[in-house]
């Protein structure tokens, strides 16, 4: 099972309130707050589609571009010496320290498919 939901490249959390018998979410990946909820995981699904179209239609009628979510770039925060053996290896073997991490992850999610 999945916690998350994708449309039109968002992707939407998915959480439940026993005490209120309601499924929930929001968009993920943005500073916009965009939420949706349903009774059903059918109703989760049709309001999460709902509102990013609704996002996106708002933000077309006010000029302004929708926000980009996971645009490939993110800050990681991790040991000295980690970043000092990831920094080596890259600089050992010829590429960037993006480049490690990038293969790095693609090898981690590999796992998961």
């Amino acid at each position: 099972m999945s916690n998350t939901m994708l449309y039109k490249n968002y992707a939407g959390s998915v959480e439940f309130s026993e005490e209120d018998g309601l499924f929930y979410g929001k968009v993920l990946g943005i500073r916009s707050l965009i939420s949706f909820e349903g009774t059903t995981a059918k109703e989760l699904v049709e309001d999460f589609h709902g509102a990013v179209d609704d996002y996106i239609e708002t933000c077309r009628a006010e000029g302004i571009e929708p926000e980009t979510a996971f645009k490939g770039s993110f800050n990681v925060r991790t040991t000295p010496e980690i970043h000092r053996k990831a920094a080596i290896y890259a600089i050992n073997h010829h590429e960037s320290l993006n480049s490690f991490v990038t293969e790095a992850l693609k090898e981690k999610l590999a796992e998961t498919e």
